[in-house]
Order: C-alpha cells, then sequence, then structure tokens
C-alpha cells in the first residue's frame, strides 16, 4: 500500500524478486549419529557456496523417484557421507528463500535422526560433487561447527531427542 507524505502519494517500493516466478523444492537429510563406542559423533558435510565460502552442513538432497522423505533422507546421507543409517525419529522440517538463475527458490527440507549402521565417510560417493569433504563432529560440537543457524536448531534438537532411542 503506498504511503501518504505530505501532499505526495509515495509510489509502493518496486521489488524485482516479487517479479520472479517462484519453485518449490523440497529435500531430506539429517543427523547420522555413530554410536558405536559411546562417542555420539555425527557425519556431516562441507560445500562451498556460490562466492566460494566453506560452508558445513547436515546431508541432504532431493527425493527420487517414489522415494518418501525417510527414504530420500537415508540415500542421500548414504551418498554424500558414504554413512548407511536406520531413521530413529523425525527432526520436524526447515525452509527458507534464495534467488537463482532467474526465479526464487522456496526450499523445504525434512531432517531425521540416524543411527549409523555402517559405511566408511567418504565424499566420493556422491553423484552430484557437491560435498567437498566430509568430517565426524562431536554430538556436543555439532551446533558450533554447522554454518547455518537453522540446522543448529535442528543438530540442539538431535541432542535432546537421542537419549531415548540409545
Amino acid at each position: 500500500m503506498p504511503s501518504a507524505i505530505g501532499a505526495h502519494v509515495a509510489p509502493a517500493p518496486h521489488s524485482a524478486q516479487a517479479a520472479l516466478p517462484t519453485v518449490e523444492e523440497v529435500s531430506a537429510g539429517g543427523v547420522v549419529v555413530d554410536t558405536s563406542d559411546g562417542e555420539l559423533r555425527v557425519a556431516i558435510i562441507a560445500r562451498l557456496n556460490r562466492g566460494g565460502r566453506l560452508e558445513w552442513c547436515l546431508p541432504k538432497g532431493h527425493p527420487e523417484g517414489k522415494e518418501n522423505n525417510e527414504e530420500a533422507a537415508v540415500r542421500e546421507i548414504a551418498e554424500e557421507t558414504g554413512i548407511e543409517g536406520n531413521v530413529l525419529a523425525p527432526l520436524g522440517s526447515i525452509d527458507y528463500w534464495f534467488t537463482v538463475s532467474g526465479h526464487r527458490v522456496h526450499k523445504t527440507v525434512h531432517h531425521f535422526l540416524l543411527r549409523a549402521t555402517g559405511g566408511e565417510l567418504t565424499i566420493e560417493n556422491d553423484p552430484d560433487q557437491e560435498a567437498i569433504d566430509a568430517a565426524w563432529v562431536p554430538l556436543q560440537e555439532l551446533a558450533r561447527k554447522l554454518s547455518f543457524p537453522n540446522e543448529r536448531r535442528i543438530a540442539d534438537l538431535a541432542r535432546e531427542v537421542l537419549p531415548e532411542h540409545l
């Protein structure tokens, strides 16, 4: 709605982003915890953002075919980290917006808590080659290592929920 300034009416601000087409995207991933030795370590990955900055994040990706979100999370975590896991509990969803290639993207990511069941930490099986590194991080330090506040909240929730599943 325009705002009145004296006798003149200022036009409503025009947003170039509002004119861009919007695409909805869904991904799934989460927190895969190694509970085998009592240290409670989590596998995370590093990616380079569009500006070339290193960002540590939870593994995630798009469902393929008729996969549900849990199945996609298990597969994506295995592809991006090399770690196989079983879903223990849902951790909730986060959503955010970004602009790329002339359109706005509204992305929703469904996160799950998984117990590691096997595999070796590696980025060699990542078909998209997005991950440039992978690391085991103690669960207590996970929130400090992750780059994004919304993923840090998921890490905190995982730490709260995990004792129910040990």
